[in-house]
């Protein structure tokens, strides 16, 4: 009898084993879908940004430290990053984009020019899209993390291999109102 308790509780035990891997593997899976889903969008400003520069170079020529801020980060191998390093240096690059579009408020010859105008839609587009692209990743995430953090499933993360992810968050200094001097 007890041999037959024994037995169940261990086809049970492996049961749940086999069922949190699995978990672990299709909450992995999302995590890297919403990161690739993100990241066509980020590549997409990635490759908008040069476009932009040169556009607004023209106009504000002694914005130097600024556009050299931006071109520092832009001139990054993007396809060579980690995941870890694309968000940290798309985060900045947030911040140094919300400079150069208040630049641009200052120049009134510059926001009536037809090709800033274009660039600014398609980049106004491309933040959004990678705004609502960030909040699924995010939500992701955010179930994963859950998942290897909390017991007893956390346990077994370490046994498998499994680790917290980052979240794509906005920095304390892009929360703040972009001050622009002359």
């Amino acid at each position: 009898m007890w041999i037959y308790i024994i037995i169940a509780l261990v086809v049970l035990i492996i049961i749940y084993v086999i069922s949190l891997y699995n978990n672990f593997v299709k909450l992995n899976n999302k995590v890297k879908e919403a990161f690739s889903t993100m990241d066509v969008y980020l590549k997409k400003r990635w490759d908008l940004i040069p476009n932009i520069i040169e556009t607004v170079k023209g106009y504000a020529n002694y914005e130097q430290d600024t556009f050299k801020e931006v071109v520092e980060l832009r001139n990054s191998a993007y396809d060579n990053m980690s995941d870890e390093e694309k968000i940290k240096t798309n985060e900045h690059l947030s911040a140094s984009i919300n400079k150069i579009m208040a630049l641009a408020e200052a120049y009134p010859d510059l926001k009536a020019n037809e090709n800033f105008k274009d660039l600014n839609n398609q980049l106004a587009n491309v933040e959004e899209d990678i705004a609502n692209s960030r909040k699924y990743y995010n939500g992701v995430v955010r179930m994963y993390n859950n998942k290897v953090e909390m017991f007893p499933s956390n346990i077994f993360a370490k046994l498998f291999g499994y680790k917290a992810r980052t979240m794509f968050e906005v920095e304390a200094n892009e929360r703040e109102n972009v001050k622009v001097q002359f």
